[in-house]
């Protein structure tokens, strides 16, 4: 691939990022990415044969940000696991709720190539993270279990946060008690 296809290429998935960002994740056809992009209806399909591989370069670039985001919370590592997890919960629900249709497309799976574009290679890194740091709270558990419940448990949150449930439901104004109490379910108190 040539320069200039490279960057055709980049654009698309540019294009795509601004609309989801834009419109949400409904939003992204393959007509209204090119058409954007200034080409031919077809011409993404030189590049991604499939809208499911479009959709998954988009949503790669959903998880390089989220990733970039959660590194740079987390530190160097002097913090606690548990101060950590907090940091990560904390990105990933700010994540969630700025971020609202690259976040929505980033998680259905059912929508993306999973292996396509390096996706898992991109998604469940962070997962691992999350694993990792939950088994050094709770070395008596299965980490990858409390880390699927707590990731659950974040996903929930962050989509009713985003739908107005909660705060009319508990009268928050800020999640972060809520992840706090996600976290001490999880985790147990963190006294």
């Amino acid at each position: 691939m040539d320069a200039s296809e490279s960057g055709l290429r980049d654009r698309l998935v540019e294009v795509g990022v601004d609309l989801v960002a834009r419109e949400g994740a409904q939003a992204l056809t393959l007509r209204e990415i090119a058409r954007r992009a200034g080409v031919s209806h077809g011409a993404p399909r030189r590049y991604f044969p499939t809208h499911l591989e479009l959709l998954s370069a988009i949503a790669r670039r959903g998880f390089a940000e989220l990733s970039e985001r959660a590194t740079g919370a987390t530190g160097d590592g002097t913090a606690t696991p548990r101060e950590q997890l907090t940091a990560l919960g904390k990105v990933y629900l700010e994540f969630a709720v700025d971020s609202r249709g690259m976040y929505e497309l980033m998680f259905r799976h059912d929508l993306l190539e999973s292996g396509h574009l390096g996706l898992r290679d991109t998604s469940l890194p962070l997962f691992g993270r999350l694993v990792e740091l939950v088994g050094r709270v709770r070395p008596d558990a299965d980490a990858r279990v409390v880390a699927g419940a707590l990731w659950a448990n974040l996903h929930g949150i962050a989509q009713l946060w985003v739908w107005g449930s909660l705060q009319l439901a508990t009268g928050a104004d800020d999640f972060v008690p809520l992840l706090r109490s996600a976290l001490d379910a999880h985790l147990g108190d963190a006294a």
